[in-house]
């Protein structure tokens, strides 16, 4: 799993989540790379996105990546200039489940607002 800390202060509003998925599993190892990583904080940085964290699927053909961000377009601006696909982008509501009580002193860290039990 990759991960990057949420930008969002207490200061600041929480934006909408998305969860994509890109077919380019392939392209996963370089991202542990320091300069790549690096060039994705300064695109994402300046397109007002935030990469939260990423899964790799079992069968390592696709990832599935949690974003902050403004909207579907702001992550697919910030896909053609790093030259990856979005192929699917989705806003993620309210979590839900075991561990959805885990994420409210996360939400809490960054300033976002309290999700309503499903």
């Amino acid at each position: 799993m990759l991960r990057y800390e949420p930008s969002a202060g207490p200061e600041e509003a929480a934006m909408p989540l998305f969860l994509i998925e890109r077919n380019f599993a392939e392209a996963v190892e370089n991202e542990n790379d320091p300069e790549t990583r690096a060039t994705i904080k300064a695109v994402n940085d300046e397109i007002g996105i935030q990469w939260l964290f990423s899964f790799l699927s079992a069968d390592k053909r696709k990832t599935y990546c949690l974003y902050e961000a403004p909207s579907p377009e702001a992550i697919r601006a910030a896909a053609r200039r790093l030259g990856v696909p979005a192929d699917t982008i989705v806003e993620v509501g309210s979590e839900f489940g075991p561990l959805a009580a885990a994420m409210t002193p996360l939400r809490e860290q960054v300033g976002a607002p309290a999700q309503a039990p499903a």
